[in-house]
């Protein structure tokens, strides 16, 4: 199996830094720091800059940033642009409210193998621990056993064994194609296998299914997945659902190309790319 050189981890954010700061906290006690931080900003305000300066200036791992003006749920737009500043040969999707356990990196890392991508799983945390832990600093990747049991026991986690079990690479390859997890708040691909299918389809607007658009792409161009699931979890801050205006219509665009084959995006790198 090749083993990856730096990672690049592109961190989707808006309008939410003591979520971001809770993430990138936990990523500089990553227990694998050979990977890059890009901060894949979706029009937030000055305060997310702010934030990540701060930050960035202390960490012991490069943090660069990249924003985009505010223009409505352009998720897939901010990921093209962190695909772009990536240096790395492997990129980890993670989203700016999902906090990573310590072994978040290395386990990616042990994953990676070419021809495959790695869809990881996450754990919700739920409203009363997510505002004590971002109010009170609670370093919730580095809670106790016992205190995780506590809080699944208590429906603060809505998993337990899944945060305390590492399974090994045995079993994790899907050779047919499932929409089962399916989220980019926690995906590693190959950097040079987002530029063959095109990155992420920017004509996806509105929230909703721009990930699996990418991963039904990637399949017919002959990228498996392996199911990250006890091994690569975050822990998922919670927050109030999104609106769903485009997810309808997106829903039946990833249909009509699972159905028919589709690899390219329509609007992705490649026009980004030109038009920067």
């Amino acid at each position: 199996m090749q083993q990856t050189q730096t990672l690049s981890v592109v961190i989707t954010t808006y309008n939410r830094p003591d979520a971001l700061a809770a993430v990138l906290a936990a990523c500089f006690l990553q227990d694998d720091k050979n990977f890059e931080i890009i901060i894949a900003d979706d029009g937030s305000t000055a305060n997310t800059r702010d934030c990540v300066t701060r930050l960035a200036a202390g960490a012991p791992v490069p943090v660069n940033y990249v924003w985009q003006p505010d223009d409505g749920f352009r998720a897939a737009m901010a990921r093209n642009r962190g695909t772009l500043a990536a240096t790395g040969d492997y990129i980890i999707f993670l989203d700016g409210d999902c906090v990573p356990q310590r072994d978040f990196i290395s386990r990616h890392r042990a994953l990676a193998q070419q021809g495959f991508l790695v869809s990881g799983s996450r754990i919700l945390l739920g409203q009363a621990l997510t505002e004590r832990a971002l109010r009170d600093g609670i370093d919730v990747a580095g809670l106790s056993i016992a205190q995780r049991l506590r809080l699944r026991l208590a429906g603060e986690m809505n998993k337990f064994l899944q945060t305390v079990v590492r399974w090994p690479d045995v079993g994790r390859v899907r050779r047919k194609f499932s929409w089962r997890r399916i989220k980019s708040c926690n995906l590693g691909v190959w950097k040079a296998d987002l530029m063959a299918v095109n990155g992420f389809d920017e004509s996806f607007t509105g929230w909703g299914h721009e990930d699996s658009d990418l991963v039904v792409r990637l399949f017919h161009a002959g990228v498996l997945r392996k199911d990250g699931a006890m091994a690569t979890e975050v822990l998922h801050l919670w927050h109030a659902e999104a609106e769903r205006d485009q997810a309808s219509s997106n829903r039946r665009t990833v249909l009509e190309r699972a159905a028919n084959g589709t690899t390219q995006a329509s609007v992705g790198l490649r026009e980004h790319a030109a038009a920067s």
